[in-house]
């Protein structure tokens, strides 16, 4: 599909119904997520089991000290198709991706948050975009029909705010209205042999600026309130931001050696 023909798909899609011969990896990394990780397998389980997809669940956690390790491995015993990958001296919701990414030989590629806040319902709808033709397929909570949910008026102004100044470093046609989702998949070949920067909190956003993509769905979902544990969010998510938008806007504007490659 060429770039003039990508339209930003508004509408939920049909969920997929018969299987594809494209193997899907989720990645869910953790980082202290024990109350939560178990029901989320079962969740996620339960969808693509009705889908017929040949998958893998890939939980990178960055060392947890809660016992999230011990529920996956748990899980991990009954079902192979759960892999559990522990990285030791390591933090980062960017690199726990791309780690998990690095160790599957699946043919799509897929994230989504461990706390309950991406609804596992889903993901048979953003298969579906893939399976459609569409590179990369987002879960968004600013296209129509999707929303932010209960977050507070500056914490939705500040998230507003970022995606603002995401705008210029886009690719002309290929803009996506949420490229602060953390709940995507997208083609292997798109981001095969591609450096991406492993510290930070926001991989989507490189991703749409670096990576060999054609097209893309934006599929809306309502952002779900945490169930249990704490936030991850904190002032280093928020300069890990600042540095990946001073990076990019240094390679997009050609002032890369005053950013620092």
């Amino acid at each position: 599909m060429s770039i003039e023909a990508v339209a930003t798909r508004t509408q939920p899609l049909n969920p997929s119904k018969s299987g594809s011969s494209d193997k899907l990896a989720l990645v869910i990394p953790t980082l202290c997520e024990a109350e939560n990780i178990g029901g989320l397998l079962d969740h996620v389980r339960a969808v693509l089991d009705t889908l017929g997809q040949s998958y893998e669940i890939l939980v990178v956690d960055d060392d947890s000290c809660d016992g999230t390790g011990g529920v996956v491995s748990a899980i991990a015993a009954a079902d192979p198709r759960v892999r559990l990958l522990v990285r030791k001296g390591q933090r980062g919701l960017s690199g726990a991706i791309l780690h998990g990414w690095r160790n599957t030989d699946a043919d799509i590629l897929a994230v989504m948050d461990a706390d309950l806040q991406h609804p596992p319902e889903l993901l048979p709808k953003l298969i579906d975009a893939i399976h459609g033709g569409s590179d990369l397929a987002i879960g968004s909570r600013y296209t129509p029909g999707g929303d932010l949910g209960s977050w507070n008026f500056f914490r939705k102004l500040l998230s507003a705010t970022a995606v603002w100044v995401t705008w210029p470093i886009q690719r002309h046609g290929l803009r996506a209205k949420d490229p602060m989702s953390g709940f995507f998949m997208i083609r292997r070949p798109c981001v095969e042999n591609i450096p991406f920067q492993a510290s930070g909190f926001k991989l989507l956003l490189e991703v749409l600026v670096r990576s060999r993509i054609a097209s893309i769905a934006e599929v809306p979902f309502l952002f779900g309130c945490r169930y249990r544990g704490a936030s991850k969010a904190s002032i280093k998510v928020a300069t890990d931001y600042g540095r990946l938008l001073l990076r990019l806007y240094g390679k997009r504007f050609g002032f890369g050696l005053l950013m620092g490659r």
